[in-house]
């Protein structure tokens, strides 16, 4: 080999060495897998596993617990309790609440013994004899009691807007401040604040599984949550508070939803 090609050969040799030196140091190329992860690791929110099952609410934008309760004929605490919620001021769009009693929480005449797996016997000709009584047990009997209930009229004043699905959820009563607000039947408190918009000073009963009534403008509330009330008992004073008069704006809610209080309403 000539003089120059051993030069040209040792020059190559130290060109090698200098570049694997210089990437010795440096760590080996990452393959991102951010997006993948992030994917695999979305944030499930409380209840999503219970979404559009029967007795489950998904929250949405600007609901609250009173709101919610109101809409699906429930304490708000009891939504609290049946969900374990630690701060009942924070629940998130898209979390999935229970807003019936679980089986163990719900009232015996809501859900009246009646032969199930566990009680039934081994044969089908016995389990027939067993099951006839069933079709005139309680079930009937309670909903028809339920259904029959009439609530009195909680004001006296002139009716000045009544019912309807869209623009109005019950009916408006105008009145003097003051005047006394009356309980339509009897009933348990289960809401008594200021805490839902539009509503001013409000008075929630819930009278069975299926009627809530609802007492809304009120100047002064004398009521306290949880306690029970008896028909035509005082519940408030008339007032104008969140309205542009004095009124009281009455609901009735049938499993949550409005409907005619004048349907319900008796006649004296």
């Amino acid at each position: 080999m000539s003089r120059a090609g051993m030069w040209g050969f040792a020059a190559l040799m130290t060109a090698l060495v200098l570049s694997g030196c210089a990437n010795k140091g440096r760590p080996a190329p990452v393959e991102d897998h951010s997006a993948a992860e992030t994917r695999g690791t979305a944030k499930l929110l409380p209840g999503a596993e219970n979404a559009g099952k029967p007795g489950y609410y998904t929250v949405k934008p600007g609901d609250t617990l009173i709101r919610i309760g109101m809409d699906n004929g429930q304490s708000w605490r009891d939504i609290v309790r049946w969900n374990r919620l630690e701060n009942p001021n924070l629940i998130e769009t898209g979390q999935v609440l229970r807003v019936q009693p679980p089986v163990q929480d719900a009232p015996l005449v809501a859900r009246p013994l009646a032969p199930s797996a566990a009680l039934a016997p081994a044969n089908a000709a016995s389990a027939a004899v067993v099951a006839a009584p069933a079709k005139t047990s309680a079930p009937a009997a309670a909903e028809a009691a339920e259904e029959a209930l009439s609530f009195q009229w909680p004001v006296r004043g002139n009716l000045i807007a009544g019912f309807d699905e869209v623009k109005n959820k019950g009916l408006d009563i105008a009145g003097k401040a003051g005047d006394p607000v009356l309980a339509a039947a009897d009933g348990r408190v289960v809401y008594a604040g200021a805490g839902l918009r539009g509503y001013g000073n409000l008075i929630i009963l819930k009278h069975n599984n299926t009627y809530l009534t609802a007492y809304a403008h009120n100047q002064s509330l004398l009521v306290k949550e949880d306690q029970v009330i008896k028909r035509g008992q005082k519940i408030a004073e008339m007032g104008n508070s969140d309205a542009d008069q004095v009124k009281l704006h009455f609901e009735v809610r049938r499993q949550g939803k409005p409907v005619d209080p004048a349907k319900y309403l008796s006649a004296n």
